[in-house]
């Protein structure tokens, strides 16, 4: 009989060697990856969790406090260290122990400066240590955190804090192993200012008004260090279901709830086709606009920009897109990051299902067919080696990778797949995924022998493993990827036409039928290059320059920008100054630099509108206007 050394010695040489091993539920066990991204030694010492205890000091800009991290370590290494991720950390002294409540000192080294990955700390452990307890500071500018003056909120009385964690920003106010394969689980207790709410992405956030500056959090199931996330600012809370609510500013709560009052119907639908929801409560936090992405799926507490309030709920989609992420990057979770593609593409297409449940097939086919355009359109300027879902991003920042196209590329890919094999099959074969995957990280490999033993052998002869090669390891989009088709576009094309040619439009039908997709295909349909008196006609028949719809405004300075249309550069101007969304952002900042009045331009408004940007917006839009 083997000794436990032994079989442990076996099962680490497999998993190095890159071989799965059978996992017992019809798949394959994961595969330990090599994250380029991470210092971490996860097979020598692993984390498997974090006990945060967290001062929040405005007047500073920091958090101060300690990480307390458990780990374990296979027989052999016993002597092995710590080796945990930071950046721009100040550690002020660390401990360890053996039994969770006696820690003693222990040396500790800092490495060299990445640009990318910031530093590696080394921490010396005695041969039994279990834990190990940090003390610490962020810096005022950590890249994972912004602080917001009291001018920058909506209510303009109270500070404002919020983290972004994703991709490998949780190292600048953790020191962890911050890796996606590294899942843990989490407490935390949070001091603030006394007025001030604290949130986190886990069990624990408060609904009622009590403010007492003492919070008390705790995630149970584990999750990769970049779902760990908190908010601290002047919030209440509404409830919009028996499991479903949104925090926000007390002057955007109503407006908050009205526009996503369709929540609890979304997450309904979304278990109907692929199984429970796993995370108890499923809450969001509309967030001031400096907020750089649409959204943030942090379990239990979806961040959501406020540019998705439209008025008419015709944005929405972003919530159905963060709460698909419970199943597709939450629960199954991409192991390094140029595994990208298998949280946001699948998430871009269960997107698209919650869409079709609740909305309807029509709507689900607009959003396709504008995120097939707008796919089509990035593939045109992106190198080869970019156009990769399982891209290679050795020596990169991994920011680099969250371009469109593993959402929308990704999204074809699987809508290719449920229709070779029909929605019935493929909607069995996604469950048992999850289900057999849950809480864990995967690499594209570890989907793909799991994709090939469960779908593509169980019915042979539909779809090959060269033809998934071609998906996932090739550039461009393959010759059989799908055509979503809309019948109501095809109406709005032909006004599109009418409007070229000079014949009369149905303005008061479009106006009273119209919606937001209808409206942004309109527009997409016109000539690149259109012309300032075209551009300044169709401005005076619907008001584009004014819309308040942040879809329609960025398509329609998008236009201005590219047909000189300067009737629209006091907008374009405010619009770069109160929205820090990269997707709007970064692309009319980019369209700007390419004349060089243009780049004049761009250079003067982001003097203005850079100090409101999070570190993330800032570092994006620093690399497009560089000298």
């Amino acid at each position: 009989m083997k000794t436990v050394l032994a079989i442990f010695l076996l099962i680490l040489a497999g998993v190095m060697a890159g071989k799965s091993q059978p996992d017992g539920r019809g798949g394959m066990a994961i595969r330990m990856a090599d994250d380029v991204h991470s210092y971490a030694n996860p097979q020598q010492a692993k984390v498997t969790h974090v006990d945060l205890d967290w001062t929040v000091l405005f007047d500073q800009k920091i958090i101060k406090g300690s990480a307390t991290l458990s780990f374990q370590r296979p027989p052999d290494q016993v002597n092995a260290p710590l080796i945990l991720d930071t950046r721009e950390l100040t550690i002020e002294k660390v401990e360890t122990s053996v039994n969770g409540t006696v820690f003693k000192p222990t040396t500790f080294q800092m490495g060299a400066v990445d640009k990318f990955l910031g530093a590696p700390l080394t921490i010396q452990l005695p041969p039994n240590a279990k834990k190990v307890r940090v003390f610490y500071s962020t810096s005022p500018n950590a890249s994972g955190l912004q602080w917001l003056s009291p001018e920058q909120t909506a209510g303009k009385k109270q500070p404002f804090m919020f983290s972004q964690a994703q991709a490998i920003h949780a190292r600048s106010f953790i020191p962890l192993q911050d890796s996606p394969q590294i899942r843990i689980t989490y407490s935390a207790r949070v001091r603030t200012p006394k007025g001030l709410l604290a949130v986190m992405s886990a069990a624990g956030n408060s609904q009622t008004s009590a403010r007492n500056g003492d919070y008390r959090f705790s995630m149970t199931h584990p999750i990769p260090p970049y779902l760990i996330a908190i908010a601290v600012g002047d919030l209440k809370f509404q409830s919009l279901g028996k499991r479903t609510g949104v925090y926000t500013e007390p002057s955007m709560l109503a407006k908050s709830a009205y526009e996503l009052a369709d929540t609890e119907k979304m997450v309904e639908a979304t278990e109907k086709i692929y199984g429970p929801y796993r995370w108890g409560r499923y809450d969001l936090l509309v967030l001031p606009p400096s907020f750089p992405f649409g959204g943030m799926e942090n379990p239990m507490l979806t961040f959501a920009t406020p540019t998705i309030l439209a008025g008419d709920r015709s944005l929405v989609s972003l919530v159905a897109h963060e709460l698909a992420h419970s199943w597709s990057g939450n629960l199954v979770t991409n192991a390094t990051w140029r595994d990208f593609w298998l949280n946001e593409g699948f998430t871009t297409y269960i997107e698209r299902r919650i869409i079709e449940a609740v909305y309807g097939t029509n709507r689900r086919e607009m959003e396709a067919m504008l995120g097939k355009q707008g796919l089509l359109e990035e593939l045109a300027g992106t190198p080869e080696s970019d156009q990769i879902l399982h891209i290679n991003l050795d020596g990169r920042d991994p920011d680099d990778g969250a371009t469109g196209i593993p959402y929308e590329k990704g999204a074809l890919f699987l809508r290719y797949l449920e229709e070779k094999f029909g929605r019935a099959k493929f909607d069995v074969f996604l469950k048992n995924y999850f289900n057999s995957h849950a809480f864990q990280s995967i690499t594209t490999e570890t989907f793909v022998d799991y994709l090939d033993q469960n779908l593509l052998q169980k019915y042979p002869n539909i779809v090959s493993l060269d033809e998934v090669n071609e998906w996932t390891e090739k550039p461009g989009l393959p010759k059989t990827a799908p055509s979503p088709k809309s019948d109501a576009f095809e109406k709005v094309a032909a006004q599109a036409k009418n409007f070229m040619d000079g014949k009369a439009l149905s303005i008061q039908r479009m106006q009273k039928d119209w919606s937001t997709q209808e409206w942004l295909h309109f527009l997409k349909s016109m000539p690149e290059n259109l012309g300032a008196a075209k551009m300044a006609e169709l401005d005076k028949m619907f008001n584009f320059t004014n819309s308040g719809n942040s879809e329609i405004a960025f398509q329609w300075l998008m236009m201005s920008i590219k047909n000189n249309y300067k009737a629209a550069d006091a907008r374009l101007e405010n619009f770069l100054i109160s929205i820090g969304r990269r997707k709007f952002v970064r692309p009319l900042y980019t369209e700007l630099a390419k004349t060089p009045e243009g780049m004049k331009r761009a250079q003067e408004i982001y003097a203005k509108a850079r100090p409101g940007y999070h570190p993330i917006t800032q570092s994006s839009i620093d690399a497009v206007l560089k000298k």
